[in-house]
């Protein structure tokens, strides 16, 4: 079940940099693929700069759309039942929450050139700021936290338009 943007964010325009604004989308079992969740990203995103908020700089969609793949796709892979996302993007960054029911701790396994797969976790662990596991009664949630990188340069902003 995806709850259209519209209903769910708190995006009033000229509303304050410091305000959270939030998107969630719920997949039932063997729904959830990862370019929905980019999609989802993506279209979170885009709404942005309506709220009046400065948009996200590039670097930072970037990384949200390797984490949002990694974390949806090891919860397609790994946990059998629904699962489902939630992005917040507040004035400290962008938090990227997926639960699943899968009570295993995720692994974060050395960089290996040689290994096929088990990248997932070391990948959000290196694009993220922090990164937290809670365990639920039925599951869990790992929250992946991204904060935008101050530099010196003009700000590059990518639209954030549909991802494949």
């Amino acid at each position: 079940m995806v709850i259209p943007l519209m209903k769910q964010a708190e995006d009033e325009p000229g509303a304050d940099e410091q305000a959270t604004l939030r998107y969630g989308v719920v997949w039932a079992e063997g729904a959830a693929r990862a370019v929905e969740a980019r999609r989802a990203l993506h279209a979170f995103l885009s709404h942005v700069p309506c709220t009046g908020r400065t948009p996200v700089p590039a670097p930072l969609v970037i990384d949200a759309e390797l984490v949002v793949s990694e974390l949806v796709t090891n919860a397609i892979r790994h946990a059998p039942g629904p699962c489902g996302m939630t992005l917040r993007l507040s004035g400290d960054g962008l938090a990227i929450t997926v639960w699943d029911t899968s009570v295993e701790q995720p692994v974060v396994m050395r960089r290996d050139g040689r290994r096929f797969g088990g990248h997932g976790m070391h990948v959000v662990h290196t694009v993220s700021s922090e990164v937290t596991v809670v365990f639920l009664g039925d599951g869990k949630e790992i929250t992946a936290c991204l904060r935008p990188v101050p530099h010196d340069g003009p700000d590059e902003l990518l639209e954030a338009g549909p991802a494949a």
